[in-house]
């Protein structure tokens, strides 16, 4: 008989104890740890196996090319590398409510056009309820089966039979192995599907794609080690009343990671952005102080983005600072700049910045762009709508580089701007784009003084 004892984990890491603890040494969270029961089973690897199980040579590995398939949004495919990797275990985490099985769905629907063997595995919906949203959708092919139960021996049995191609888990925290004694959702529980979906995904090159739930903090809930065993981490994030939604790549062994797809929701599902830089700076004011636009990398991506300032006579003792889409600490800190090196009365002023259209921006090459328009709605005065803005502004004023210049200027040129304020050490190395001027500046005087 397995012999079985209880072990504390905490639910945010993972981490093991033999008894009960406050707080978690591993990761410094207060009451995450939780009791289960761990049975520990005799090994059943054969001496044969142990005897055939070698190290091989570096040099005698032979490499060979993956084909990566389409899932049919050209976003998606960005932010996966180029596309799905057979065989490849994807994590897609995000809020509530954001729109993850619709993507999902709307992704099984453009691979069954292609004649991709799809199953889609639920354990919160019915299938009733899959067929509704479904046909709010659009029409799908006979490629694509559904499979409703949460039993992870009978879904290793099922998807063993049919040999898809394509496997949606919704969600992993509503699966369970009748050999853990733990409830669904629990770390021994949560470790446990994942392992076996990764033995499924690797054995049979079968591409798998699990969705998860999120904790308040907004991290993928379980431990920590979900998303270490995983290939691909993938957060759905936006605000749930916004119109817009972001894919974001946090890791990924097949491609570079940071990277963002742009969809729109509407009623018949999710749209993809092929413009987010026009898309965000859709509705800009014209004529209006504490505007300017900045240029922005996500990934290898650029985009275009409005910071809004607005400063004014503050009507209580202590001003207000508000940041929204931004870092209020690196906005105090620019603006003690600004107060230090231009003796500008900002102590006595309320300062709110913002980054329309609700994007969370923290990339150094903001602080020009928030500085400016500081300045901007404290003189009261209108920065040109042609003009763009990027940089890194340091302490003592100065305005250094920021990588992928030239990349950023390529990007406001398509988008009809004519010029460009950047760090002076960048101008040399870029080629100037035709009907564009580029201005480089060595501090944030410099940029006043040629723009304000």
């Amino acid at each position: 008989m397995a012999k079985a004892k209880n072990i504390y984990f905490c639910q945010e890491c993972g981490h093991e104890s033999s008894k009960w603890l406050g707080q978690c040494p591993g990761c410094k969270q207060w009451n995450t740890f939780v009791e289960e029961v761990v049975e520990h089973k005799k090994s059943t690897v054969s001496q044969k196996l142990i005897s055939a199980a070698k190290p091989v040579p570096l040099d005698e590995i032979v490499m060979k090319q993956e084909d990566r398939f389409s899932s049919g949004f050209p976003e998606l495919d960005h932010v996966l590398g180029g596309g799905i990797v057979p065989g490849s275990l994807v994590l897609v985490g995000g809020d509530p409510g954001i729109g993850k099985s619709t993507l999902l769905l709307q992704v099984c629907q453009n691979l069954g056009a292609q004649q991709v063997r799809v199953l889609y595995i639920s354990g919160e919906e019915s299938l009733q309820q899959i067929k509704l949203r479904a046909q709010r959708i659009g029409s799908f092919s006979g490629s694509l089966t559904l499979f409703c139960e949460t039993n992870l021996e009978l879904i290793d049995e099922v998807i063993r039979r049919e040999k898809p191609q394509v496997v949606i888990i919704d969600s992993i925290q509503t699966m369970y192995s009748e050999s853990i004694a733990s409830s669904p959702g629990s770390v021994s529980q949560v470790r446990e599907a994942t392992s076996a979906f990764m033995q499924l995904a690797k054995g049979n090159g079968i591409t798998i794609f699990l969705v998860g739930h999120v904790t308040k903090e907004g991290v993928v809930a379980g431990p920590r080690v979900l998303e270490h065993m995983v290939d691909t981490v993938l957060y759905f994030e936006g605000d749930r009343h916004a119109t817009y939604r972001i894919l974001r790549g946090v890791k990924n062994r097949f491609g570079s990671t940071n990277e963002i797809g742009v969809f729109q929701m509407q009623e018949q599902g999710l749209v993809e952005v092929e413009n987010p830089s026009e898309y965000m700076l859709s509705g800009k004011p014209e004529g209006a102080s504490g505007s300017v636009v900045a240029c922005l990398m996500e990934g290898t991506r650029p985009m275009l983005l409005e910071v809004q300032a607005l400063v004014c006579r503050s009507s209580f003792g202590i001003p207000r600072r508000t940041a929204a889409g931004t870092d209020t600490n690196r906005v105090n800190l620019l603006m003690a700049v600004l107060e230090k090196r231009f003796n500008m009365r900002l102590g006595e002023c309320d300062a709110y910045v913002n980054i329309a259209g609700g994007m969370k921006m923290n990339e150094p090459a903001l602080d020009l762009s928030i500085v400016l328009a500081i300045i901007s709605s404290y003189k009261d005065c209108c920065i040109d709508e042609k003009t763009i803005c990027f940089g890194e502004v340091g302490l003592s004023g100065e305005v250094r580089a920021v990588s992928m210049a030239a990349q950023r200027i390529q990007e406001a040129h398509r988008m009809g701007f004519t010029t460009c304020i950047l760090p002076k050490v960048s101008i040399d190395t870029i080629k100037k784009p035709e009907g564009m001027t580029l201005i480089g500046v060595k501090n944030v005087q410099e940029a006043v003084r040629r723009i304000l």
